[in-house]
């Protein structure tokens, strides 16, 4: 069974508030995918994800965090936190060791199957595979 990391994206989209074509889209695609998907996999995330979600000051945070409840929250070691600096460091992420850089490592260092997110700028950028392929 492959596994696959919920990065912070994932609960954010599942329920958005925002209510422009792009953003009702993926809502919809997220439903879909959770729907369609999320049972043939094991589900995978991280205290840093949950963190982020409670930064949130959506009336659906509370929702967002629980939609993660049944997953293996992944634990943060001084080996991922070392590789997230090296993200960092060589210009595959942007300069923020608790956010984008950080999941990549949690993914990498866990080597799970697939990082599922909607963060297309930094982690799901086609421009970037070629950096941080496993």
């Amino acid at each position: 069974m492959d596994t696959i990391y919920i990065e912070t994206s994932i609960p954010s989209f599942y329920y958005t508030l925002r209510t422009d074509p792009e953003s009702i889209a993926r809502r919809n695609w997220t439903h879909q995918w959770w729907r369609e998907n999320s049972e043939k996999s094991t589900l995978l995330t991280s205290a840093a994800v949950i963190a982020e979600l409670r930064k949130g000051t959506s009336e659906k945070t509370k929702d967002r965090i629980a939609l993660l409840d049944a997953m293996e929250i992944l634990t943060m070691t001084d080996e991922v936190v070392e590789i997230a600096h090296i993200y960092i460091d060589k210009l595959v992420m942007p300069n923020d060791p608790q956010g984008d850089a950080l999941h990549l490592a949690i993914a990498s260092y866990y080597k799970v199957d697939v990082l599922l997110t909607w963060n297309c700028r930094h982690i799901a950028n086609a421009n970037k595979f070629n950096h941080i392929k496993v």
